[in-house]
């Protein structure tokens, strides 16, 4: 990967398309935090950082297409889980770097595009994961569009797990410890009630 490349076109993708079993089974992408949708709140965060910006969507098309424009799983990785998503905006994005954050992270740094994409551009990796207090945050990541025949070439041997396939295409890890209330997950009605709270 040659050193030193240029962030001329910046891609993010939102990752909606999961099925909120933690929230009861509904779109959490449209649970409300004090009144505005996760997904609008996550939208509002990243768009400013980046020239387009994508939602990875599998229900509720028409809403998510408000927020931007909506890529859905292909058919042959159907039920992949993130890396379906992942590969559907890598296929659509319109340049070389695409940045992720999964729809139920509503505080996201506002240099999380910025941050992830340093190592890549300075050609040390190409593909980075945002890491906080330790704990890595494998869905809140930013990849080179090289990778996206690696990625198929995985989805089709049946790989399914983010880390995996993450660690095999050589990530580097970008430390967010200066932001710790950026990764705080909303995945239960719990967490969002503490969430409204304060």
């Amino acid at each position: 990967m040659p050193s030193h490349r240029s962030a001329e076109f910046v891609t993010v993708l939102l990752l909606a398309g999961g099925e909120g079993r933690r929230m009861g089974g509904v779109d959490k992408g449209w649970v409300e935090l004090d009144g505005v949708p996760l997904a609008a709140r996550a939208a509002a965060r990243l768009r400013p950082q980046a020239d387009a910006l994508l939602i990875s969507a599998n229900r509720n098309l028409e809403r998510y297409a408000e927020l931007g424009r909506v890529v859905a799983d292909a058919a042959e990785f159907a039920g992949g889980g993130p890396l379906a998503g992942l590969e559907a905006g890598l296929s659509a994005c319109g340049g070389g770097w695409l940045v992720t954050a999964p729809c139920d992270l509503p505080f996201l740094p506002d240099d999380l595009a910025a941050r992830l994409l340093a190592p890549l551009l300075r050609g040390e990796a190409p593909l980075s994961v945002a890491r906080c207090g330790g704990h890595p945050h494998p869905v809140c990541m930013a990849v080179s569009a090289d990778l996206l025949p690696s990625l198929r070439d995985y989805l089709r041997g049946g790989g399914r797990k983010v880390r995996e396939w993450q660690a095999r295409a050589g990530a580097a890890m970008v430390d967010f410890d200066d932001a710790p209330q950026a990764f705080r997950n909303l995945n239960t009605p719990d967490d969002l009630a503490a969430a409204s709270q304060g």
